[in-house]
Order: structure tokens, then C-alpha cells, then sequence
């Protein structure tokens, strides 16, 4: 077996010799063969299109078609008409019928990068063709066979991606068929500086320079970067230094300026999506404002209830003790005949409210209020009085700015 995989890097210029990365060939020739369908697995820029193109070249479709698609690259507008084709006149624009990949694929292997990409809607269309090969074109109502392949490849966790309903679980379930997990960069140790050394020596070739090499303590330092970018950062950092340096051999004070800055630390994964994400803090803040009001009203009903089964009790009174209470922020009265017999309840004039002329309706305002509130009860913490509005510490931060607290509070 070790023979057999020491020929398939050499055939696919796989340089390393790590046992993640021996795993992941073995796992590749082992399926080749059969007609299963494999999810590859691991982050960008390790090389996953490589391992698809192992298992179709072992496979018995190897004389058949072999297309790469990349699922995030094509529009979601135009994906469908991509992979299953379309009829003429199906839409603005097509002028005629044209064959789809799965079609022009009959026969072969179809490789999907960034499977975590595909809409909803042609992850239907997909499972169709995984469970009995059917598929219809754009714009037609014929059902066409065809016979694929499909290896499939991602560099986010599908499974999360089925947790938050981007992803369909039976189509994950029937793509997760045999998993490969393509090791990054950073986990294969000793690798960095042979893969460093193959950039190196092709770049060389290829432009008639001598290839760099490494010292001892530069690998070492390597060795620690975490790559997020992997291999294809790895190659980019290599023909940099070959073309920019004059010294050829590179050592650890000449490799560390083209590092960043904190290589050694942790990556982190962020999500970005702020705009999203600003319209719905904004809109916490309006509901909080409204849910306010909602309780201040039920309040008045309690407080009017009681009025009413308490002979004792006075109207005016009650009403002052909830319409002054401190935290509310808006200036409303009840005018009540106080001369009122309460015994008799035909006798209850209507309950007028009367709303000051000077008060502002503006939601900016109440907002303003509601913020300058949540600080003053925290004592100007901002990360408990963002947790109270129910926004995120940046919308906070970006409110602050916007409303110039910030020499305030």
C-alpha cells in the first residue's frame, strides 16, 4: 500500500509525507474503484480538487468526461441552467437549448467544490440525480437520465450548515457517503519545508534562477506559522521571496518579513454578515421600545382595575404613582373628576390623555433615551447595557457615536 501511495504523489505532485495526509490518498484509492459517492473535506487551499481527480483516474470511468465545478462561483440565477441545461426561450437570454454538465458528463465524474455554497432549491435537483439519475432541464418537462459520478468538496462543516437549515440533511447524509479530510498545512509538520522546497525548485525552472533554500532554524520557523491560506499561501510565499531576495539562502531574520504579524496565533473563524445583522439589532431596539409601551398599558388596565374593586383607594393618586414612576420617559396626565362617587360606576367620566405638545414622537429620540438609560443603570459598562438593549457591544459602540455620547458617557 505505502508503494502504491508513493506512486500517486508522484503521478499528482503530492508532496508530504505526513500519516493525515497518507490516510486521506489511502481512503481515495480504496473507494476509487467503486461508484460511491465521496465528500471531501478540509479547508481552502489544501488541495481537494486533487484528491477527485485521484478517484476518478482509478476509477472505471476514467476514459469517461471529468468536470470540476465550482458551486460558489456561479450565480444562483444561473446555477440550475449550469449544471442541468436548458430549453430555448426558457428565459431572457436563451436563445437556444444548451446541455447542462450533468448531461455532457454521462459516462464520467463530476466534481462539485464548495458544495456548501448550493442554493436550496438545486440541492432538490441534486438529490434527484444522486437517488435514480433523473434530472430536467430548464424550462422543459421532459426527464432526461444520466450516469455520474459525483464527488463533492467543501471547506465549511456541513453538518453546522444542516443545523442552521442552509443545507439539506438528506442531501448531506447521501453526499457524506464515504468522508475524506484533507489534512490542513499546519498539521503536517515536517511538510512545509518540503513543499517549500518543490515551489521553490519549480519557480527556479520555470523563470532560470537558482531556487532558494531554507536554514535550519528558518524551517523551524516555518514550521510554526499556521498557513491560513495553506498550500496555495505556501506557493505564494515562496515565489515571493525567490524573486525579491538576492541572497539565496534564507534565513530566519530574512523569512520573518514577509510573515505577518501574530502568526503564531490562534485563526479564527468569522462570519460575515454585519449588514444583516445591523437591521436585526435595530429592529431589537424598536421591539423593546414597543414592548415597553405594551407593558405600560397593561399596567394602567391593573392600576384602573384595582381603582375600580377599592372604594378606598384614590384615583388620582394612582394614577400619579404609575404615570411619575421614574423610569418612564414620557409625559402623559389623566384628568379625572375627583368629586366622583365610586360606589356608583355609571358615574365614571372617560379617562382623557392628554399628550404634551412638546413631546417628541421621534424613534431616534426614544432610542437615544433608552441607550442613555441602559448606561446609567450599568454605570456606563457598555457590554452589560448593550446585553440589556439586547444589541450586540459594536451596534452599541456605532449608537453612541451616532447619538455623540461618547463625551458623556
Amino acid at each position: 500500500m505505502l508503494d502504491k501511495i508513493k506512486s500517486i504523489k508522484q503521478k499528482f505532485g503530492i508532496v508530504g509525507n505526513s500519516n493525515s495526509l497518507n490516510h486521506a490518498i489511502q481512503v481515495a484509492t480504496q473507494v476509487a474503484p467503486t461508484d460511491m459517492t465521496v465528500l471531501i473535506t478540509g479547508e481552502s487551499g489544501t488541495g481537494k480538487e486533487s484528491f477527485s481527480k485521484i478517484i476518478h483516474s482509478l476509477s472505471k470511468r476514467k476514459h469517461g468526461q471529468f468536470i470540476a465545478v465550482n458551486c460558489g462561483a456561479i450565480p444562483e440565477g444561473t446555477i440550475d441552467s449550469e449544471l442541468f441545461g436548458h430549453e430555448k426561450g426558457s428565459f431572457t437570454g436563451a436563445n437556444e437549448s444548451r446541455k447542462g454538465y450533468f448531461e455532457v458528463t454521462d459516462g464520467g465524474t463530476i466534481f462539485l467544490d464548495e458544495i456548501g455554497e448550493m442554493p436550496l432549491s438545486t440541492q432538490s435537483r441534486l438529490l434527484r440525480i444522486l437517488e435514480n439519475g433523473e434530472f430536467i432541464k430548464v424550462g422543459s418537462s421532459k426527464v432526461q437520465k444520466t450516469n455520474v459520478r459525483i464527488i463533492a468538496a467543501t471547506n465549511v462543516k456541513l453538518k453546522e450548515a444542516v443545523d442552521k437549515r442552509k443545507f439539506r440533511e438528506d442531501l448531506y447524509y447521501r453526499l457524506n457517503t464515504v468522508p475524506i479530510i484533507v489534512p490542513p498545512l499546519r498539521d503536517r509538520g515536517e511538510d512545509i519545508s518540503l513543499l517549500f522546497r518543490k515551489f521553490a525548485s519549480d519557480f527556479s525552472d520555470k523563470n532560470n534562477m537558482d531556487p532558494v533554500r531554507l536554514d535550519d532554524k528558518a524551517k523551524i520557523l516555518l514550521s510554526k506559522y499556521r498557513f491560513p491560506g495553506n498550500i496555495r499561501e505556501l506557493k505564494n510565499l515562496t515565489e515571493q521571496i525567490s524573486i525579491l531576495e538576492i541572497e539565496r539562502t534564507i534565513t530566519e531574520d530574512l523569512i520573518q518579513k514577509y510573515l505577518p504579524n501574530n502568526s503564531n496565533l490562534p485563526i479564527l473563524n468569522r462570519s460575515y454578515n454585519s449588514k444583516e445583522d445591523d437591521n436585526y439589532n435595530e429592529r431589537d431596539i424598536l421591539y423593546k421600545i414597543l414592548f415597553d409601551l405594551k407593558n405600560d398599558v397593561n399596567e394602567m388596565k391593573k392600576i384602573i382595575d384595582n381603582i375600580i374593586s377599592n372604594d378606598n383607594t384614590s384615583i388620582a393618586d394612582s394614577s400619579k404613582e404609575m404615570l411619575l414612576d421614574k423610569d418612564k420617559t414620557y409625559d402623559k396626565k389623566l384628568i379625572i373628576d375627583k368629586n366622583l362617587d365610586i360606589d356608583n360606576k355609571n358615574q365614571f367620566q372617560e379617562v382623557t390623555e392628554v399628550i404634551n405638545e412638546n413631546e417628541s414622537l421621534s424613534i431616534e429620540l426614544k432610542e437615544k433615551e433608552l441607550i442613555i438609560k441602559a448606561l446609567l443603570k450599568n454605570k456606563n459598562k457598555r457590554k452589560y447595557a448593550a446585553k440589556d438593549l439586547g444589541i450586540s457591544e459594536r451596534t452599541l459602540y456605532r449608537k453612541i457615536k451616532y447619538y455623540e455620547l461618547e463625551k458623556d458617557h
